[in-house]
């Protein structure tokens, strides 16, 4: 069988995916979910936007002939990686997830774990602090019921909108960054509590390191359940999982 990959990507696992499979000339298709202006390029063919749900993805993977299908998308996009189960499931298309695993505390963390976003939301009720909101552009508005905080935000894209929080500084640099970068962040700008996604991974854990240096406490937003799949922890167990996959018709891997 021929292969013709879909990578569902946006984060730094996909990347290198995607350049493990141009090395080793395996066909394949890289997905955004275009929410970045200005992504980076990559060493396979890209495309761009939704699929429009999972009627619009199978459509997708029958008229694109896909033959496997990487979900390497963030840990939070969760109705993506929904998408891709029943999508695949439907059309027949083996599935298998490259998944980073969630930080754990370790000592020194003065974590505040809550279920979701609107958790979080109600752990920042109270007295004005100075609050590092990392969750990203899509969440901000969410936090609209505390305006008494004073917020920095840092965003891979300049804001095109008033942004939905009265006092805010905002910084557009694009990761990974050193904890040392992090720490001296939070220093000039008086940082007080850190609030952020368990994304896992190395590439945006600077910021809690930072955090646990300088003693302070973080808001820590649990991952959105995802249905069952098969997942792999690293680029190597992929590669061998395209090689030897097939398919029983229902989506189901079976060893060849």
């Amino acid at each position: 069988m021929r292969i013709n990959l879909l990578i569902l990507g946006g984060t730094t696992e996909a990347k290198a995916l995607a350049q493990a499979v141009a090395k080793a000339e395996i066909p394949a298709i890289f997905s955004l979910a275009g929410r970045v202006a200005r992504p980076l390029d990559q060493p396979v063919p890209m495309r761009s936007g939704g699929f429009g749900g999972v009627e619009g993805l199978c459509d997708y993977l029958r008229r694109e002939a896909i033959t496997h299908v990487v979900d390497a998308t963030h840990p939070f996009a969760a109705q993506m990686s929904r998408n891709a189960v029943a999508a695949c499931a439907n059309v027949g298309v083996p599935l298998i997830a490259l998944s980073r695993a969630p930080w754990h505390a370790v000592d020194g963390d003065q974590w505040q774990r809550v279920p979701d976003m609107a958790g979080a939301v109600a752990a920042l009720a109270g007295p004005r602090r100075v609050v590092m909101l990392a969750v990203g552009r899509m969440h901000l508005a969410e936090f609209a019921p505390n305006p008494q905080h004073r917020y920095l935000l840092r965003l891979v894209d300049p804001p095109e909108a008033p942004l939905p929080l009265p006092d805010c500084h905002v910084i557009v640099a694009r990761g990974p960054f050193s904890e040392a970068e992090d720490r001296a962040l939070m220093q000039e700008h008086g940082v007080e509590i850190v609030v952020s996604k368990n994304a896992g991974g190395r590439g945006a854990e600077a910021k809690i390191a930072a955090a646990r240096g300088l003693g302070l406490p973080v808001i820590m937003i649990d991952r959105p359940a995802i249905p069952a799949r098969r997942e792999a922890s690293d680029v190597a167990e992929v590669l061998d999982w395209i090689a030897h996959s097939g398919t029983d018709g229902a989506g189901t891997d079976l060893g060849v």
